[in-house]
């Protein structure tokens, strides 16, 4: 059973920043490209940012430029920097493993993965 764990939510006040943190096995790591999804009240799951073994990333215009995607392959981790953060961006945020085609993250095979989430509050 694959398991990815998230950690790093919590409580913030607009205008702050957060890392959100994901850890992965070390048997698909390597192979799988990894991403950030999250869903607000009443609404559907959307992908955040994506990062590729190659560590490229991709971001949802609502955070491009404050958001930050980084994997460190030697712990097995994958980072979600957020700065300046909003209310909107309120929601449990889940973390996800694919074997991708290419570098797009929609082209996917085989079994994918997702966290548990982690609740993120942004409010005064």
């Amino acid at each position: 059973q694959v398991q990815l764990v998230e950690s790093g939510g919590g409580l913030v006040q607009p205008g702050g920043s957060l890392r959100l943190s994901c850890a992965a096995p070390g048997s698909i790591f390597s192979t799988y490209a990894m991403g950030w999804y999250r869903q607000a009240l009443g609404q559907t799951r959307q992908k955040v940012a994506t990062i590729t073994t190659d560590g490229i990333t991709t971001y949802v215009d609502s955070v491009r430029g404050r958001a930050t995607l980084s994997r460190d392959n030697t712990k097995n981790m994958i980072y979600l920097q957020i700065v300046s953060l909003k209310p909107e961006d309120t929601a449990v945020y889940y973390c996800n493993a694919r074997r991708i085609v290419g570098d797009d993250y929609h082209k996917y095979y085989g079994m994918e993965y997702w966290g548990e989430g982690a609740l993120v509050t942004v409010s005064a």
